[in-house]
């Protein structure tokens, strides 16, 4: 790794490096099937078809950069069998990198890794026909140049599939970032200890399995009315408080920790990522908005 990165990127590299290695945090199946569930929604409506027609449109073997690949969960989940017919590079800037190349050796599944930052991948991996970055770009100093950068990666025509946060609402925008301030003076373990009172909180919460009535729309809270879990009205609009039934304490607290801990996690407007991909010379085919992000399918 180069020591050419901000401290703020160097806090969010070993933030990632740690949460990566605690593989039993997100291996079960219940964690495996709703990810790669929610990869298939975002991007392509749950069609399958539509991510055969992109990698197949033209018959020829894709190179494929999976920009921030992690331990390589979203670029194994979206891809599988796919990636043995193409090849995929997986870039990050964090340790996790190694752990990617392990978990592919395990599944059979072949892959190229690279630790580095994705902002200055070397000249000699060359163009990409598929550039995939699930849930990193907000993680680097700056979104518009991260996009940039990365589409000067990309070969003519090719597709950058991305997915990034959106802005939330007002009491989410405080509590997110009073909490990532709390957890700034604490290391790795320290952190991930102080949010399980937190992600205890999130399955007590859904656990009730309560609905209620909102009377009316409270605009300024970003609030509209109508019938809604009490825990998810509480995740999205109050605190972040992951819940899912079929999820133990430890799985809910890594996605927790992946949102409060990282230094590097801004939030944007549909329309200020719009104008980023359109300033990359970017087209944008598809976007998909919704409470928690942005997916973009976009065409150079």
């Amino acid at each position: 790794m180069s020591n050419d990165i901000s401290n703020d990127q160097r806090q969010t590299e070993e933030t990632f490096g740690f949460k990566w290695k605690k593989r039993d945090t997100y291996e079960s199946s219940a964690v495996q099937a709703e990810w790669r569930r929610w990869l298939f929604e975002k991007y392509f409506d749950g069609e399958g078809k539509r991510l055969a027609d992109l990698l197949n449109q033209d018959g020829t073997r894709k190179k494929i950069l999976d920009a921030g690949c992690g331990s390589g969960g979203s670029g194994y989940l979206l891809f599988a069998d796919y990636l043995r017919q193409h090849d995929y590079l997986g870039v990050d800037i964090s340790e996790a990198a190694t752990v990617a190349g392990e978990r592919f050796k395990e599944l059979g599944i072949p892959g190229q890794f690279f630790q580095g930052d994705l902002n200055s991948i070397p000249s000699e991996f060359g163009l990409f026909d598929i550039i995939f970055s699930e849930g990193v770009l907000h993680h680097t100093d700056s979104v518009a140049s991260a996009i940039t950068t990365l589409a000067t990666r990309l070969k003519q025509g090719g597709h950058f599939l991305f997915y990034v946060y959106v802005k939330k609402a007002p009491i989410r925008e405080y509590t997110d970032d009073a909490i990532r301030e709390y957890l700034s003076s604490l290391n790795n373990e320290q952190a991930w200890d102080a949010l399980i009172p937190l992600t205890r909180l999130g399955k007590a919460l859904g656990d009730l399995n309560v609905e209620i009535d909102v009377p009316d729309d409270i605009p300024f809270l970003g609030i509209v009315k109508g019938r809604q879990s009490l825990q998810r009205l509480f995740y999205y609009k109050i605190c972040k408080a992951y819940y899912r039934p079929d999820y133990t304490v430890d799985e809910m607290n890594h996605i927790n920790f992946d949102w409060f801990r990282p230094f590097n996690c801004y939030r944007h407007t549909p329309e200020e990522i719009r104008d980023f991909c359109e300033s990359a010379g970017l087209l944008v085919e598809r976007m998909y908005v919704e409470e928690s992000g942005i997916t973009v399918i976009a065409r150079k």
